[in-house]
């Protein structure tokens, strides 16, 4: 016979959690921060490689997409941790790595290494689809005015294509907080090892594994009323109508006006 769900648990977990757990939670969180914008950096690098006219460029750029993107990310995590010192024949992962005020282990250091490359490869489309959403014309224009390329990709064609970019950048991240459990596999201490400890030792799969979901909903929760309020923003500045927070309280009690704007 199953036994019965001890929600006990379940409620100290979600509303009683302990020290040790919330040091796992902010594991996760600057693991998938740091991982990600290691991502968009990698991936807006290999995208402009991809737009460059030199081929040995684009063809380092199809390659990184190609492997990172044709490989499980769980294999690339072992692969980074355990067999890249060996391959390279010197220590890029250390096993551990000090940064002054604090200190990484280099589990860490391999997790947020496997993350920010995969990362980068899906980044690479996402960023290349924002530059050729962007009329031709205005590269043209803005060399016609005496700009260098760089230049001109830096003022006037990645500020555009930023708005293309930043609404799947966003869903991007909201991934990246849920497959950091991953690196649980390596030996990184976050939230789902903390969720997979304390069931090795009570076997109570379901009050800790529900506890654990619980929180990452609340992560992608709160990631993603801050990614709304983003893009309302940018779509608010695309229209030119952006309120300041005197109009939109004036709009909000003004019976006349209170559905002119939503």
């Amino acid at each position: 016979m199953l036994a019965a769900v001890d929600w006990h648990v379940v409620w100290q977990r979600i509303f009683h959690p302990d020290h040790v757990f919330f040091r796992a939670l902010y594991t996760t969180v600057y693991i998938a921060v740091v991982a990600q914008v290691m991502g968009v950096l990698l991936g807006l690098v290999a995208a402009l490689m991809r737009t460059s006219k030199v081929w040995p460029l684009r063809f380092l750029s199809g390659l990184y997409v190609l492997i990172f993107r044709g490989t499980p990310l769980l294999v690339q995590i072992f692969f980074i941790y355990y067999g890249v010192n060996l391959l390279l024949g010197f220590t890029l992962i250390p096993n551990s790595l000090n940064l002054g005020l604090f200190s990484l282990d280099g589990a860490v250091v391999a997790g947020i290494l496997a993350l920010g490359v995969n990362e980068g490869a899906y980044m690479r489309e996402i960023i290349r689809a924002g530059i050729d959403s962007i009329d031709r014309g205005q590269m043209e224009a803005a060399k016609s005015l005496g700009m260098r390329y760089g230049l001109a990709m830096r003022r006037i064609i990645l500020p555009q294509a930023a708005r293309v970019i930043i609404p799947p950048l966003g869903n991007e991240f909201n991934n990246m907080l849920k497959t950091t459990s991953l690196v649980f596999t390596i030996g990184v201490y976050e939230m789902f090892a903390d969720a997979e400890i304390h069931y090795s030792n009570s076997f109570q799969p379901v009050e800790y594994f529900l506890a654990v979901a619980f929180w990452y909903l609340v992560l992608t929760g709160v990631w993603g009323l801050i990614q709304a309020a983003i893009e309302r923003r940018l779509a608010a500045a695309e229209r030119g109508d952006e309120l300041t927070f005197r109009e939109r309280l004036t709009t909000a009690w003004a019976p006349a006006g209170a559905f002119v704007r939503r």
